[in-house]
């Protein structure tokens, strides 16, 4: 029986995506997985038509919904939104740059299963060789499985509950960002849900391997400026 829904967002990266697909694939637990492919190039497109059987995932291109150029992170939160309502399911960001274990969705599953209340959860992020690297550098000394906090989440790997989903409509959205995971945290906070960060089941992330231009903010931190502000890219 499908137990959750999982929802990765996908521009180009083909090679990621579909290490992404694997370890998704391989989860303890049944999953309705959708893929969706934001103008990604033609190979990529071709790349996911061509996995999309023996991975087992939903594609979704969305150029056949939207004429609005990429990102286009609202329009897929809110298409996941009214999937994981009609269906009555959590449902789990897993960004294409991240390697989920065979257990980590089965996990965040029972935190939510468990414990009333909560809004988000999210799995911590590591490297290949396990330390915990971006965006939750700031958790890397605690030795605790999980703790609640007022910080933002990241939707690297982040189950979204049925009652937050509920409580709060995406489709009100702001259309001025093109990120929504620190609205999103906070929006559940301000609704009296608890977000939490589970560090036993963590997962594996290649920080902005789904957005390569972001890699200028450590190689050239002038063009990376120019690109975000003067071309007003990456807004949360």
């Amino acid at each position: 029986m499908t137990k959750l829904l999982v929802v990765t967002p996908v521009k180009n990266a083909l090679a990621n995506t579909l290490e992404t697909c694997k370890a998704i694939a391989s989860s303890s637990i049944e999953v309705a997985h959708i893929v969706y492919n934001d103008f990604s190039d033609a190979s990529t497109k071709a790349g996911l038509e061509k996995a999309k059987q023996a991975y087992g995932f939903e594609l979704v291109h969305l150029e056949e919904l939207t004429t609005h150029p990429s990102p286009n992170y609202k329009l897929v939160l809110q298409l996941a939104q009214k999937r994981a309502l009609q269906t009555n399911l959590p449902f789990v960001v897993v960004e294409s740059d991240v390697t989920v274990g065979s257990t980590t969705l089965e996990n965040l599953l029972d935190h939510c299963a468990k414990e009333e209340g909560l809004g988000l959860v999210g799995a911590v992020t590591t490297d290949s060789s396990g330390l915990v690297n971006y965006p939750y550098e700031k958790f890397k000394s605690f030795k605790g499985a999980y703790c609640d906090t007022k910080r933002s989440l990241s939707f690297c790997c982040t189950l979204m509950t049925p009652s937050f989903l509920s409580a709060f409509s995406f489709e009100e959205l702001n259309d001025t960002k093109d990120w929504y995971d620190t609205f999103i945290s906070k929006k559940a906070l301000e609704l009296n849900f608890a977000n939490r960060i589970v560090f036993d089941t963590p997962v594996i992330h290649k920080p902005h391997s789904s957005r390569p231009w972001k890699l200028l903010k450590y190689s050239n931190p002038l063009k990376y400026y120019i690109e975000k502000l003067l071309k007003r890219r990456d807004k949360i």
